[in-house]
């Protein structure tokens, strides 16, 4: 259980933290913080980025990732990369915001807040 754990299927307790509310977002957020967790003592270690001081094809791979859960934890209200729960993966997400091709090339945060809003409401409407 490491990053390949890291994904948004539906079966996934990022996404299930997003869709679903009470007891069921509850679980979801308790296993979601887990998984957070062996990533930063697994995966993550005491590098910079997942490959060592320079940014490789880990870190690109989850910077969708990363970035998503900005949005969960805005619209949701819950905090999954604490900087004092998880110090380095909150130092991995502020370093891979600052590498200028990331940086230049991250969709316009209100724009997504807006449409991650709807999305949620889309489907917390539809159970």
């Amino acid at each position: 259980m490491h990053l390949n754990q890291l994904n948004l299927t539906k079966d996934s307790p990022f996404w299930l933290l997003f869709r679903s509310s009470g007891e069921e977002q509850e679980k979801a957020l308790k296993e979601s913080l887990e998984i957070v967790k062996i990533v930063e003592e697994r995966d993550l270690g005491e590098k910079k980025f997942f490959g060592g001081d320079k940014i490789g094809i880990v870190d690109i791979a989850f910077v969708e990732f990363s970035y998503w859960l900005g949005f969960i934890e805005e619209i949701v209200g819950v905090k999954l990369l604490d900087a004092h729960a998880f110090p380095r993966l909150h130092a991995w997400k502020k370093n891979l915001k600052e590498v200028p091709v990331i940086k230049e090339n991250l969709p316009d945060h209100g724009e997504m807040l807006v449409y991650f809003k709807w999305r949620r409401e889309m489907l917390m409407a539809s159970q």
